[in-house]
């Protein structure tokens, strides 16, 4: 076990997060490190030697070899959150990070052996979820005119595409691995559940049917599974991701229908917020949670 030593608290507690790996086949949980504070979201890298994470406000990346993690230099953006992308050929990383001068999320890229950010949306909240497979675009949750919505932006930054347009919450757009579709949970339903729609935003289609909230939907490299993450609908509202909950992760085909459980964990916000498979589709990483009172830290 990697133990680092930073105090960081939660709901007036202390957090110990584990870095966990599941093998989608045999159901087989790996602990590769346990961390002393609050990290996030990791990001499989296309070599599958590391993973990406955020930890107080940093990027950072883990080498599963050594068990070591280093920061990456990330200039301004140093209260990056837990949406983080790679870029399809893995020489830049999207973040959404809060800003200083109003402190909503927006969006910038910087290069993932570290650099200077570049500001991709000015307008906030937004939070980044997916970035296409040819590099071109970006997909994210926004809030605009009091409604949080699925937009589009070009990686060069541009003018914005709305996608969705509906009063219930609409989150976690992720490309599916050709490019056509994209991959969100919304919901309009009344539960939070797991929907698919063409990359231009037509043929919305709801592809999960739990009696549960449902969210972040991670279709895998081989285009065969999708990874997503259930709250129990009597622990959160459909609209809500808070961290310290028992949930479940989830496997389901990319043609939807029945579910498997794959782990029963404490966690939620955090655990799994983007994706998270590993290259050879073989492989989920996440992070799970204990809470330590505070004076017994």
């Amino acid at each position: 076990m990697n133990t680092l030593k930073i105090p960081s608290k939660i709901e007036g507690r202390n957090v110990i997060s584990t870095l966990e790996t599941v093998n989608v086949e045999t159901g087989e949980r790996k602990a590769l490190a346990e961390f002393d504070y609050l990290i996030e979201a990791p990001n499989w890298t296309s070599d599958g030697k590391k993973l990406i994470y955020n930890c107080l406000g940093r990027i950072y990346s883990f080498d599963i070899g050594t068990l070591e993690s280093t920061v990456i230099e990330s200039g301004y953006a140093t209260q990056c959150n837990n949406d983080h992308v790679l870029s399809p050929d893995n020489s830049l990383i999207a973040v959404s990070h809060q800003t200083q001068e109003d402190g909503h999320s927006r969006i910038c890229i910087f290069p993932l052996k570290g650099g200077n950010p570049e500001l991709i949306t000015p307008i906030g909240p937004s939070y980044l979820h997916g970035w296409s497979p040819d590099g071109k675009t970006l997909a994210y949750c926004a809030e605009r005119n009091g409604q949080y919505d699925i937009f589009t932006i070009p990686v060069i930054g541009g003018v914005e595409t709305q996608l969705t347009d509906l009063p219930n919450l609409d989150d976690g757009p992720e490309y599916s691995p050709d490019g056509k579709h994209i991959w969100f949970n919304s919901a309009r339903t009344g539960l939070m559940q797991v929907w698919r729609m063409n990359a231009d935003g037509s043929e919305q289609t709801q592809m999960s049917f739990d009696e549960s909230n449902s969210w972040f939907p991670h279709v895998s490299p081989d285009a065969k599974s999708v990874a997503y993450i259930t709250y129990s609908k009597s622990d959160v509202a459909p609209g809500d991701h808070p961290a310290n909950k028992n949930v479940e992760l989830r496997l389901m085909s990319i043609d939807g229908g029945e579910y498997k459980t794959l782990v029963k964990l404490f966690g939620g916000q955090g655990t799994i917020n983007v994706n998270s498979w590993s290259p050879d589709s073989k492989e989920i990483a996440f992070v799970s949670y204990q809470l330590k009172d505070s004076e017994n830290a």
